[in-house]
């Protein structure tokens, strides 16, 4: 493909409700959402993506029923054990966004272990965001900066939006060209607030662990369709 996102966000939404539909539990209905998951990770990484954010966590999501945030929790340490030689041997960089001090020792670990065998790749960073959330980042952000300029490492006179940008978890990072919601729902649910200010948006009712490479294409050309509109009528 010519003119590929260089990063792409997606909110995994509807793993839950994809297993109740079916007579399965919520937590059966979140495992087949790592299979698609670890589906459109090979996907981005044959485009030629550079960066997918996955929204795997969030900070709200602690108020759901225990034993789904149990299971929550152990996913990413099944998962990523599992598929970190995968990782290594395509050249993926795992990175985290999100308060992990939060998460469970277990889940933790297997976080950073990840995170750290992976640092030297480049092929493709995928970004899992872990207990995160868009409002606690820019606050954190915030308080960081101000803890600068109280140090006097930092000019008030300093403070950009870029300067900002070098706070967030993404710091390095080029913001999303394109952020998708699966499952039907259509806001932003606190997710990358700041990164997404500029980011085209793109739905869909198909419940994550359905969504797939198809769907991944055809968001990706809708959204090339919109720019390349936008671009005639400016041009006219």
């Amino acid at each position: 493909m010519q003119n590929v996102p260089t990063h792409i966000a997606i909110m995994m939404d509807g793993n839950g409700r994809w297993g109740e539909k079916r007579g399965l539990t919520r937590s059966q209905g979140h495992f087949a959402g790592s299979k698609t998951m670890e589906n459109i990770i090979d996907a981005s990484l044959e485009l030629g993506v550079k960066i997918l954010t996955l929204y795997a966590f969030s900070s709200e999501n602690w108020t759901r029923p225990e034993e789904e945030v149990k299971y929550l929790m152990d996913l990413p340490v099944i998962y990523l054990n599992e598929k970190l030689p995968k990782f290594i041997q395509k050249d993926i960089r795992i990175c985290v966004l999100g308060d992990i001090n939060g998460l469970p020792i277990h889940t933790r670990e297997a976080v950073k272990k990840a995170v750290d065998q992976t640092s030297n790749n480049s092929k493709l960073i995928v970004n899992f965001a872990l207990n995160y959330g868009g409002r606690s980042e820019i606050l954190s952000a915030i308080k960081s900066l101000i803890n600068d300029i109280n140090n006097s490492n930092i000019a008030d006179n300093d403070i950009t939006g870029d300067l900002i940008e070098n706070y967030l978890y993404t710091k390095g990072q080029p913001e999303p060209d394109i952020v998708i919601r699966t499952g039907g729902e259509k806001r932003m649910s606190n997710f990358l607030l700041w990164q997404s200010s500029k980011s085209e948006w793109w739905f869909t009712d198909t419940l994550f662990p359905d969504f797939d490479s198809k769907l991944l294409l055809q968001a990706i050309n809708e959204v090339k369709q919109r720019k390349e509109i936008k671009i005639s009528y400016f041009n006219y």
